[in-house]
């Protein structure tokens, strides 16, 4: 029984797979299994994948398009960790991951996930120049719905198993699977923990979804209207609304103009009038 599953949903990543595939076996902490599930790629990951398979020994399927939350949820199914760490197939672990969280999680039972800090690289793995460390903290519920603290990574993520599957495991209705779970896990009570090491490299190329802000925007408000019954809700959906203006007003008229049907006039803030002015201009 391996302590920890990492779980690889694929998908058309097939110039980056094998470097992400590479790094998992990198680690300095081998007590962990790989699951690899190609969900219905159209390029030659599969091909990349198989190569890989005939170097490591490691779990691998291939199925048509599911989506990443259901493809997620299988690859649960078919592990046996006590630990599950999803990681995309495009991102990179340091190779002491598994070991620093593992000893971590270990010694934090009150956790019921835990991250830590990124390097942003390019589609050629060049390192960003500006990066932004955060300091080891501890986050509840209101943290991450309020966000008064800085949020999960998701190429960091490590799940308590029955954490996971207490909480329903990722919602396959929601496209931004990482937020919603992150919000489930905490509303049940339990926190998340983040340290201060870096664990991870993600990768930002012209494929990556939080560069499609109409997808984005739909997935948080989702994950925001799952959990409408507390105080601050319409607060937050404003907020979001205001922020996701911002983000379109230059690149994305049709985005706007829809966003601004959401906002009642007697909401509207600065940022409001930032980005309808931003648009216009």
């Amino acid at each position: 029984m391996p302590a920890v599953s990492v779980i690889i949903a694929s998908y058309n990543h097939a110039h980056y797979i094998a470097q992400t595939l590479r790094s998992v076996f990198c680690q300095t902490c081998q007590d962990f299994e790989l699951i690899v599930l190609d969900d219905g790629s159209t390029d030659n990951s599969i091909e990349v994948i198989e190569a890989l398979r005939q170097e490591y020994d490691f779990h691998f399927e291939q199925q048509t398009n599911m989506g990443l939350a259901r493809t997620l949820n299988k690859a649960v199914a078919l592990s046996k960790g006590r630990y599950i760490m999803p990681l995309g197939s495009d991102d990179l672990m340091f190779p002491d991951k598994l070991e620093k969280q593992l000893a971590y999680m270990e010694t934090h039972p009150e956790y019921g996930i835990s991250g830590g800090n990124i390097l942003n690289i390019d589609g050629d793995g060049k390192l960003f120049e500006k990066q932004k460390i955060y300091e080891a903290r501890e986050l509840s519920f209101d943290d991450i719905f309020l966000k008064r603290k800085k949020g999960v990574p998701a190429p960091t993520l490590m799940f308590r198993r029955d954490i996971l599957e207490e909480a329903g495991g990722f919602n396959p209705d929601i496209r931004l699977e990482d937020l919603y779970i992150e919000f489930k896990i905490t509303s049940l009570g339990y926190k998340i923990g983040m340290l201060n090491d870096v664990l991870a490299y993600y990768r930002i190329h012209d494929t990556n979804n939080f560069k499609n802000l109409d997808m984005m925007l739909e997935a948080v408000l989702q994950t925001y209207e799952r959990f409408s019954d507390h105080p601050d809700y319409e607060q937050m959906r404003l907020s979001t609304l205001n922020s996701y203006l911002l983000m379109a007003a230059k690149s994305n008229k049709p985005l706007v103009r829809k966003i601004i049907k959401q906002i009642p006039l007697k909401s509207y803030r600065l940022k409001t009038v930032r980005g309808i002015a931003r648009s216009v201009i």
